[in-house]
């Protein structure tokens, strides 16, 4: 999903078409709560896809970078302690913690640490 967004706005499309699970709903939903994209919906004509609206600032995309930091061979987890050791202000993170995908201030907020999953700038 994430190589589609990114392959989207480095194309300079309006809404770009995604596979529908439920992990991507609940990324979907952070982005757009952020911020990072206008909006998303399922498609009228074939439900089981996902309609993204791709947001630009001054006809530039809003998502410059999307990065995967762990992998399926190589999983990364961060304590409480080492997630406030990270910068917040450039870079936003998604986590997936014990108590679903939280941003990483929501983790600073509860007081959770978690396997990071993407880097967005």
């Amino acid at each position: 999903m994430f190589a589609n967004i990114k392959n989207g706005q480095l194309a300079k499309k309006a809404f770009i078409y995604q596979n529908k699970k439920k992990i991507c709903e609940n990324f979907l939903t952070i982005l757009w709560d952020e911020g990072f994209i206008v909006g998303y919906i399922i498609d009228k004509k074939n439900s089981k896809k996902l309609k993204i609206f791709l947001k630009y600032k001054n006809e530039e995309p809003v998502i410059s970078s999307i990065k995967l930091v762990t992998k399926p061979g190589k999983r990364i987890y961060y304590s409480i302690k080492q997630i406030w050791k990270l910068d917040s202000n450039k870079t936003f993170i998604i986590f997936s913690t014990n108590k679903g995908l939280k941003t990483i201030q929501d983790c600073k907020k509860l007081k959770i640490g978690g396997e990071p999953i993407v880097i967005i700038n």
